[in-house]
């Protein structure tokens, strides 16, 4: 038994010997990090400060063309290429676009030509009768003179003055009565006319013509089908004005509306021609803002050319404001210049002076890095024009086709690069760094020699 135990305790020790050789084999023999700084020269280029946004191509002016009488669609106009109206047609102002069944309507027109015939001849009659009226009162005006004249004589009964003297107000009064019937007929053609007015107005609408030139955007009925004229359903063609002048409608954030002016230029994409930029204009900010989740965007007008007819109504358009532009000047990377080295790198004539250096960038002061073999030296700049990539550096110490460091990559023999986050934020809490003890003290200068 005490054999036997004393067997496994020698094999247990012997396996964590050679376990504990291995690792110390390995971690003395493991190939040792090495860091190198990236860099990048000074260009001279062109340079955007730019505000984005996105947006929809609409056409410049759209007209919505409709129906304004009730009916059943008969058939479709021609085109300017001779066939029949549809998508994509083109059009003339005045070309018929669709017929509306006008059969109804045609009757209507009758009846009201026949309404105004029975007034104007209710006219007519009722001039006849005033006539006659006139010649009635005459008549009895004459009578009941005579009978003034006799009956103080004696020569004439009581009867037959009173018979002349009702006979002569009646006729007076019939003047007024035949009148009146006169100016009842005169309304009654003037209800006529405007009923024949309207009948022939409807039975011209029956033809629906296009108001402008312009290409036909959609249609939104078929032959066969039936109208409605009410403010829902009456649509019956979209219509564009013209093509060769589009509009792109932006939707710009609040934090970024105050920047956009009227005649600001602007450069747009669209998905379907990426390798193609397009050209436009600030034209009008709308006012009447709206809000989706919790965030105000505006409404912004861009004028574009589309005189070759490439861009299409309704497109998704990728829009860059353009607040200001720079021509050849000297430029860096934003990287660079967020660049923020560790003590240890820096050059040792700096070493002193790398709290103040750090200090010293406010504003457009801001600091480069340029490697040399005693460590990285810093350059005071003062910065421009900031665009989302790159700055641009107005003055300091530095030339085109300089070289400044842009951050860190750590190297590892058989392992890909990786490279080192440079600046960041100050607000975010750093993560502890846990060195590994290095017993050999000449790895650790070839190290420091290469980060140098």
């Amino acid at each position: 038994m005490k054999r036997i135990l004393g067997t496994v305790i020698t094999i247990i020790v012997l396996g964590a010997l050679g376990w504990g050789g291995t690792a110390l084999y390995r971690y003395y023999n493991t190939p040792q990090e090495k860091l190198s700084f990236q860099t990048e020269s000074v260009d001279r280029g062109d340079l955007r400060s730019t505000i984005s946004a996105s947006g929809t191509i609409e056409p410049e002016e759209l007209i919505n063309v409709g129906a304004q009488v009730n009916g059943k669609i008969m058939k479709f106009g021609i085109d300017a290429d001779g066939k029949a109206v549809d998508y994509g047609s083109r059009i003339t102002a005045g070309s018929v676009l669709a017929q509306i069944d006008d059969v109804l309507y045609e009757a209507e027109v009758r009846q009201a030509k026949a309404a105004k015939l029975q007034a104007e001849a209710a006219i007519k009659s009722a001039q006849a009768n005033i006539a006659v009226s006139k010649a009635d009162l005459l008549l009895a005006e004459q009578n009941w003179n005579r009978a003034r004249e006799l009956y103080p004589k004696k020569a004439m009964s009581r009867s037959d003055y009173d018979t002349a003297r009702a006979q002569y107000f009646s006729a007076r009064a019939r003047i007024g009565v035949t009148e009146a019937s006169l100016a009842q007929a005169r309304s009654q053609l003037a209800s006529a006319e405007a009923a024949l007015l309207k009948a022939e107005r409807n039975l011209n609408y029956c033809v629906i013509t296009s108001p402008v030139d312009g290409v036909i955007i959609d249609r939104r009925v078929s032959v066969g089908q039936t109208v409605v004229s009410n403010m829902s359903a009456s649509s019956i063609f979209l219509i564009a004005k013209d093509l060769k002048k589009m509009q792109v409608w932006a939707s710009v954030n609040e934090a970024d509306i105050g920047d956009i002016k009227v005649g600001m230029p602007v450069i747009f994409t669209v998905d379907t021609f990426p390798g193609r930029r397009f050209r436009g204009t600030v034209l009008k900010v709308r006012l009447n803002a709206t809000m989706s989740q919790n965030v105000v965007t505006y409404v912004v007008e861009i004028s574009a050319d589309n005189k070759d007819g490439t861009l299409l109504p309704y497109l998704t358009a990728n829009v860059r404001f353009i607040k200001a532009s720079r021509n050849k000047v000297l430029t860096v990377s934003n990287a660079a210049l967020r660049f923020q080295p560790e003590p240890s790198m820096v050059a040792p004539e700096f070493a002193g002076k790398f709290e103040e250096l750090l200090h010293s960038r406010r504003g457009n002061n801001r600091l480069l890095w340029i490697r040399t073999p005693q460590g990285l030296k810093p350059v005071k700049v003062t910065t421009g024009l900031v665009s989302s990539g790159e700055t641009e550096i107005v003055s300091g110490d530095i030339r085109e086709g300089d070289e400044v460091v842009n951050g860190t990559v750590v190297e590892t023999p058989g392992a890909p690069k990786v490279r080192k986050a440079s600046g960041g934020s100050p607000f975010m809490p750093k993560m502890p760094q846990f060195k590994r003890r290095n017993l050999n003290p000449g790895r650790t200068k070839a190290g420091q020699q290469s980060a140098r």
